[in-house]
């Protein structure tokens, strides 16, 4: 039976794959035909210009042409060996060299006398004059050449150890030749005339293989109007999945109303050993205002680190007890959630609220009686770690969730929370600022409230850089601090020795620093450590007890001690912007001036020299979280790959914001119009989406 071409193919109908091919591309992420489409070229070179040997500029992309004059190994010290070859024109004499090579197949491919056309960047040897280096080559036969290097604006393709450019060319070009007649229209004929967009296929064709006119600046900046084309309909299928699902939470979630402002929260605001700063109220405003209302709450606070979440969380779990119903709190570690324990529990106790912690730690009839208060409704307010969205756990009328630094949990968990209720209310945190464009594609369903204003008071974080030739210097900052009363951290990647890794552990550290400073109390917290002696241990640091806490990355998130003022990060060169960033908001959170010090280990990298720079240049968290998009890109920043993200393959977040929020404007006018997608014309547009989003973001629950 004939095979009826599909966009599903697998890659072994590929004409020029093999099995051999095939394994190096599925490390690509190329399994199937539909994938090469989209895996568009990441830059181009201007071959369309044969330039003569004497114009040939160092430093440049060029595209040359000549004689063979000679062809052979050379070496370059005793052992290295060489493939060269040399090329003349009537103007100059240029070498081409290969380091990596076949010798058989290279002296029968260059042979003297014959014309050969090569492309590449050219470099200047002191001692043998300009050369080229693992160039594309082709041999010229008779006028013209056929190629799809030569004489052209080339792709340049991400490839793997083992595949040559050349051959994921000609892969790509195969593919285009025998599949993109396959290639469905699905946006709306009035969308692309208003925009001005190119049909799909011929996009897809041209931001592989552009016209020969194309401008080498616009192709390399995706400004291009095919790559426009496909970085605004991946953005707009995520934009109309999110406005698609707001829209229809929006209709079927009827939620419980809440009565704010209630004797309990009057009770608590008085308790408050400080006034709410403007952006707490101003973001409470916005919490009461959504649980008023019938339909259920689905906001996202952003708050940099110390801009107090954690009060405006309580105030809003208390405002569910308030209604008589339960509230969850939930975070990504233990040791987080025990903290923000022991934070609420005193206010608990003096308001008469039954507070529960529920963690992996629970065992036998202690675990039982807290499973049994909360089904039975006793416990008013749990706090837990994703052991909240066990099946053992029942709530009894759970009104309202809260998920606190949620880029740590998966989009399903999220929801796995709000199931464990009828519609509840859902709070979501995070104390990692994300810039606008992510925002709009991570939670464009969501409303969004920021916390952008500090507490007064608040000092400024002076941040510097340290390698290990001025530990000393760095130690008498410490010293000095510790003279004036103040506490330390002291944060390092591991607990103990890795021969592998070659990291300082925190161990090592902490007998360090006890030699060094043998007239203070210095203790070593980590996640190992049972969790009575990790109480015992923080509850001593908040006294003062203990003047220097060496520490794994245990207290990231969640502990505040105002009277630390100095944070030193082993090995920062290892450890992600944000984590920096929240590790820095450890100290400074008194009215003392407050310092982090990065101590660094060669070599760094060009990626750890940036983070530590972005440190050292702002302590702005917005400012941090637009480096950090910089430097990782949108697919792992804060782990969105795990957080519900579609892969983008073609836009990216940070140079495609204009067209991101055109695309958020189209798609959710759209669905205002038309918000099931049964309209004929839109079919198309209905089945793409799903092909689109497949299992991400829970869309398949409700599409």
């Amino acid at each position: 039976m004939k095979h009826t071409p599909s966009l599903d193919d697998p890659i072994q109908f590929i004409k020029g794959v093999g099995p051999r091919k095939a394994i190096l591309l599925e490390k690509l992420r190329l399994t199937s035909i539909e994938d090469f489409l989209y895996f568009l070229p990441f830059r181009f070179e201007d071959r369309t210009q044969v330039k003569k040997i004497s114009q040939a500029v160092p430093g440049e992309y060029a595209t040359l042409t000549g004689q063979v004059l000679n062809a052979g190994i050379i070496f370059m010290g005793r052992r290295k060996r060489v493939f060269e070859v040399i090329i003349q024109d009537e103007t100059g004499v240029i070498r081409a060299k290969w380091f990596r090579f076949n010798e058989s197949y290279m002296k029968e491919k260059f042979k003297t006398g014959e014309k050969i056309i090569l492309s590449g960047k050219l470099t200047l040897n002191k001692r043998s004059g300009l050369e080229i280096v693992h160039p594309d080559t082709e041999q010229v036969s008779g006028e013209n050449v056929d190629s799809l290097e030569i004489g052209k604006i080339v792709p340049v393709y991400h490839v793997t150890d083992g595949l040559h450019l050349k051959s994921m060319r000609t892969i790509i070009k195969n593919v285009l030749d025998k599949y993109l007649h396959l290639v469905e229209e699905f946006l709306p004929d009035d969308l692309i005339r208003r925009h001005g967009f190119l049909s799909r296929a011929d996009a897809i064709a041209q931001s592989h293989f552009p016209p020969q006119e194309s401008l080498l600046s616009e192709l390399d900046a995706f400004k291009t109007p095919a790559q426009k084309r496909l970085v605004f309909e991946e953005l707009f299928l995520i934009q109309l999945g999110l406005a698609f699902r707001k829209k229809h939470t929006g209709e079927e979630n009827t939620g419980t109303p809440f009565k704010t402002r209630g004797k309990l929260i009057q009770r608590f605001v008085k308790l408050l050993p400080f006034t709410l700063t403007g952006a707490q109220k101003r973001v409470l405003g916005e919490i009461m205002q959504d649980l008023e209302k019938e339909k259920s709450m689905n906001r996202l606070i952003q708050g940099d680190v110390g801009s107090g979440k954690t009060i405006v969380a309580l105030t809003a779990l208390l405002t569910a007890v308030d209604n008589e119903t339960q509230s969850a709190l939930m975070v990504p570690t233990e040791i987080l959630a025990e903290q923000h324990y022991l934070n609420i529990l005193p206010f608990c106790e003096k308001l008469g609220i039954e507070l529960s912690l529920v963690t992996s730690a629970l065992k036998g009839k202690d675990r039982k009686n807290h499973y049994e208060n909360i089904q039975s409704g006793k416990t008013q307010i749990v706090i837990g770690t994703h052991s909240l969205i066990q099946k053992d756990i029942q709530f009894k009328k759970l009104g309202l969730a809260v998920v606190d630094e949620q880029h740590r949990f998966g989009v399903l968990q999220r929801g796995a929370l709000g199931k464990k209720g009828d519609h509840p209310h859902l709070l979501i945190m995070t104390a990692t600022p994300i810039p606008r464009s992510l925002a709009l594609t991570l939670y464009g369903d969501m409303d969004v409230s920021l916390l952008d204003e500090f507490p007064p008071g608040r000092q400024k974080i002076a941040t510097e850089i340290f390698f290990e030739n001025r530990r000393e210097k760095a130690y008498s900052i410490l010293e000095e601090q510790l003279q004036q009363t103040r506490q330390v951290f002291v944060v390092c990647p591991l607990i103990e020795e890795s021969e592998v890794m070659d990291l300082k552990a925190a161990v090592t550290v902490f007998d360090s620093i006890q030699d060094q400073f043998p007239d203070y109390t210095i203790c070593l917290i980590h996640g190992k450590l049972k969790k009575e002696d990790r109480q015992d241990i923080m509850s001593r640091f908040l006294k003062n007890e203990i003047q220097v806490l060496v520490s794994t990355t245990v207290i990231e998130v969640g502990i505040d001690v105002p009277n630390a003022t100095v944070m030193i990060i082993e090995h920062a060169e290892r450890f992600g912007l944000a984590q920096l960033h929240q590790l820095r908001g450890r100290v400074g959170r008194g009215t003392h001036s407050s310092y982090c010090l990065l101590m660094a280990y060669h070599p760094v990298s060009e990626e750890g020299q940036a983070r530590m720079k972005a440190m050292q240049n702002s302590g702005d968290g917005f400012v941090i979280a637009e480096e950090d998009l910089k430097i990782r890109g949108p697919g792992d920043f804060m782990g969105t790959r795990q957080s519900g993200m579609p892969l983008l393959k073609i836009a990216n977040l940070l140079r495609d914001i204009r067209v991101l929020e055109t695309a958020r404007k189209e798609a959710f006018r759209l669905i205002e119009q038309d918000p099931d997608l049964t309209i004929p014309e839109h079919q198309p547009l209905n089945k793409a989406l799903h092909r689109f989003l497949g299992n991400y973001m829970e869309l398949t629950e409700i599409i």
